[in-house]
This record gives structure tokens, C-alpha cells and sequence, in this order.
């Protein structure tokens, strides 16, 4: 008498391996500082998504990338760049995720940082452009201005000093110290990051975003200055 089992198709392999990633990356950000928390995460996947369906892409890697882009974000380990795509590397290989995939998925852990920008990327793929389209878009808008004021309460930074100026061409090095009030971070990045878009979903979206932006500070100066 012969059993027949059968096999797990690719499509219920990947889901797998996607629920699982996501449980890793929920229990691994259950007390991440709350701009870069597990709903960050989500945010980043959604849109990662969004911009998938219009700019193609592999989805696999789009979805894993999107999950562990900020698996172990260096300014939250002492500066210390390596630890995140390492993480990711090993959970990859425990999940049994093909060589390739866990490579590209790594490049683009290593790439996709604003900072890392400053000097240059050294790796791009229609993938890394979509995942970075999509945690750019999350750093702007109204999210993005929560994001970036809880950010800045974290690390007790000043609200606005109007004799701090904002430094326009900061090189990786001077980005990473950080020493900036919240309001200037939106010139020195968030105002930038519209023109920074890869994909033209990516750039469709950022164009309300961006206006909102506009409008909040509008509002905040005339509110100082009443």
C-alpha cells in the first residue's frame, strides 16, 4: 500500500516563512523605542506592497526586506551597523531561506539607511528602491511628524531653537551624533526625502505627504511667534 503525501506548495512555503518573520520581528521590537517599533514595521510592509503592485518586484524579498529592515537599528546599538543584517542572516538561514534571497535581503538591510545615503550607496535593486521608498514615506506626513517628535523626546532633544540653525550638508558622520532640535531635523531630512523618492508610486504618494509637512511648520511658526 503506497501513502501519498502532499507537498507544500512554494506559495504555502513562503506564507510560512512570512508569519514567522513576523512573529520573530514582534517579539524582537516589543519595547523598541515607538517610531521604530513592530508597527513601524507593518506601516513599511503596507506600502512596500502598495508600491509592489504597481512596480513589480520580487515579492518574497519585498516582504522579507520590508520585515527586517530595522530588525536591529544601529542607533539604537551603539552606532554598531552590523548587528541588524547579522540577525537577519541568521533567522534567514534557520528558516531555511535560499542563499540568494538571504544575500539581497542583507544588501538591502546594509543599504537602506538615510545616513547610509550620504556616502554613497553601494548596492541598489528595484527591491531595496521599493523598501526604501516605503520607510521614506513613513518618516514623513503625519506620521512621519509624530514619529519624528517622539524620536526627538526620546533622546531629549530641543522642540526649536531659532538661534540653532539647520545644517543642510551634514556627512554620514555628523548625521549619526544627532546633536539637532526636532524642527530642524525636518529640513536637515524629512523636507528632502520627497525629491529622494526612487519609483514614481513612491513619489506620488510623498507629494501629500511632503505638502502636509509644509503646512504643519507653517502653522508651528506662527504659533512661536504669536
Amino acid at each position: 500500500m503506497f501513502t501519498f503525501v502532499k507537498n507544500k506548495s512554494m506559495n504555502d512555503v513562503n506564507a510560512n516563512i512570512i508569519e514567522n518573520t513576523k512573529k520573530f520581528v514582534k517579539q524582537k521590537l516589543e519595547k523598541a523605542e515607538a517610531g521604530h517599533d513592530y508597527w513601524h514595521i507593518l506601516r513599511v510592509l503596507k506600502l512596500s506592497e502598495k508600491i509592489a503592485q504597481k512596480e513589480g518586484g520580487n515579492l518574497l524579498v519585498i516582504r522579507l526586506g520590508a520585515l527586517l529592515h530595522d530588525i536591529a537599528d544601529a542607533k539604537f546599538h551603539q552606532g554598531d551597523e552590523t548587528i541588524g543584517p547579522r540577525v537577519a542572516l541568521n533567522f534567514l538561514q534557520k528558516q531555511k531561506v535560499s542563499e540568494n534571497i538571504i544575500n539581497h535581503i542583507v544588501k538591502i538591510i546594509e543599504n537602506i539607511s538615510y545616513k547610509n545615503s550620504l556616502e554613497g550607496q553601494k548596492f541598489s535593486s528595484l527591491e531595496l528602491q521599493i523598501i526604501q521608498d516605503a520607510d521614506r514615506l513613513d518618516a514623513i506626513g503625519a506620521i512621519g511628524i509624530a514619529r519624528a517628535f517622539n524620536y526627538g523626546g526620546y533622546k531629549n532633544n530641543p522642540i526649536y531653537d531659532p538661534d540653532l540653525k539647520p545644517n543642510l550638508n551634514m556627512d554620514k558622520e555628523t548625521y549619526k551624533k544627532g546633536n539637532t532640535t526636532t524642527i530642524n531635523h525636518f529640513y536637515e531630512k524629512l523636507l528632502k526625502l520627497k525629491d529622494l523618492m526612487n519609483t514614481s508610486t513612491g513619489k506620488q504618494i510623498a507629494e501629500d505627504r511632503h505638502r502636509f509637512m509644509m503646512q504643519y511648520l507653517e502653522q508651528f511658526y506662527k504659533e512661536w511667534n504669536i
